[in-house]
């Protein structure tokens, strides 16, 4: 298991943006988020101050949300949480990684087929422009798209493998675990990492992460603030 000290998945939202996803980057100060059509996600530096926090909410805008992923900081009082979740930090250790025939590239043409089976299955975030941010793969079945899965935060050494879900009535056969691995196969093939992250109470996609050969790397905290109504410049 890689070791937690000075690693870019410490703070992989903020390492992403500063390397690989700089052209997704809005940033003001210290504070930096990806474009709100791509993807959800901010980030501050580890250890925030009162400055970066006004960075963030002059990023963002008066009574306007956050998301902050992985590293669990604490805002200002005028702040607002919304959300505070557990979760996991998983590192490829040992997965079966391999091509699979039946998975497609998605573009963006299949943005909408993709939008739908997110509202319905509900795998995290995912917005309009999410795909631009890596490879995704596709399942279909009679045509539909029934299956889907790929890359979502990439900074250097490492991809996250991301928006994994199944249509209700395709359930129970393989059909994510198949994406993982050819997901994992195509980073690998990059000389990259994959990593993902899970809600910690989310025990059965845990074990089932595990049993594909990825390894718990360190617990972390996913959090979302309400930036002040009233922000001093």
């Amino acid at each position: 298991m890689e070791s937690s000290t000075s690693s870019p998945l410490d703070n992989p939202a903020l390492a992403a943006l500063a390397g690989p996803h700089a052209r997704f980057a809005e940033r003001h100060g210290n504070a930096v988020r990806y474009q709100p059509d791509v993807c959800p996600m901010a980030a501050l530096p580890d250890d925030p101050t009162a400055a970066d926090w006004a960075d963030a909410a002059m990023l963002v805008g008066a009574g306007t949300s956050i998301f902050v992923p992985v590293v669990d900081v604490t805002p200002p009082a005028d702040w607002g949480l919304q959300m505070r979740m557990k979760g996991v930090q998983m590192v490829d250790d040992a997965v079966a990684s391999a091509p699979d025939d039946e998975a497609v590239e998605l573009t963006a043409d299949d943005v909408p087929e993709m939008l739908d089976l997110v509202r319905r299955t509900e795998p995290g975030p995912f917005r309009p422009r999410t795909i631009e941010l890596g490879t995704y793969l596709g399942i279909r079945r009679g045509g539909r798209l029934v299956a889907m899965g790929g890359e979502r935060l990439h900074l250097p050494g490492w991809t996250e493998i991301s928006a994994v879900c199944t249509d209700p009535d395709n359930q129970g056969q393989g059909l994510g675990s198949r994406l993982i691995r050819a997901l994992a196969h195509g980073i690998r093939l990059r000389g990259e990492v994959p990593f993902l992250h899970a809600s910690a109470s989310n025990t059965t996609a845990i074990r089932l992460y595990e049993t594909l050969g990825f390894a718990l790397r360190r617990e972390v905290m996913f959090q979302s603030f309400t930036a002040p109504q009233e922000i001093r410049k």
